[in-house]
């Protein structure tokens, strides 16, 4: 069986209208946790977390530049017992960098990377009303040709004692020749 190769938009070695993607480092974590915490939308995790991301996740996570500013971050990492499957845990980019596709091409450039060349699903959760996320994702699936499923995963009542709204899985699992573009 042949499969058609794609190529994904925003693949590019040099900066393209100035932003840049690169590996997280350890010492990247105080601006990452400021990122995040200067969206005003996502959940924060403690400077430790970010810290450790940067540097125990270095690999499955993604930094996006602007003019040497960090303004976009994904962390994400394989998970354990589905070696297959990258799940993004958070997803940021700064109000000054945004309409630009960067969170996007930081999902993409992620999905290139060596260590992500046998994955076959991305998975990460969404609240219903987070219509940003659910048009990132969906927009990330339509371009990689994959197919996207949801259904809720962490429930308002069973798992955060009504304190916080229904986590929905979202699945994007991939075709062979997304991947091997992804590879590319």
């Amino acid at each position: 069986m042949t499969h058609q190769t794609i190529e994904l938009s925003g693949h590019r070695k040099r900066p393209v209208d100035g932003v840049s993607f690169r590996k997280p480092k350890k010492s990247d974590g105080a601006d990452v946790w400021r990122l995040i915490a200067g969206t005003g939308k996502l959940d924060e995790n403690s400077m430790y977390c970010n810290l450790l991301q940067c540097d125990h996740f270095a690999d499955t996570c993604i930094i996006a530049e602007l003019n040497g500013e960090i303004v976009g971050w994904i962390s994400g990492y394989i998970q354990p017992d589905a070696s297959k499957t990258f799940f993004v845990w958070q997803v940021a980019v700064s109000e000054k960098a945004r309409g630009r596709g960067i969170a996007k091409r930081m999902l993409a450039e992620l999905m290139r990377r060596k260590e992500c060349a046998e994955i076959e699903r991305v998975q990460t959760t969404i609240t219903k009303d987070n219509d940003a996320s659910w048009a990132l994702f969906r927009s990330f699936a339509k371009q990689s040709g994959a197919e996207l499923q949801d259904r809720p995963y962490f429930r308002e009542d069973e798992h955060f004692d009504g304190e916080h709204d229904t986590e929905h899985m979202v699945t994007i699992t991939f075709e062979d020749s997304v991947r091997i573009a992804f590879a590319a």
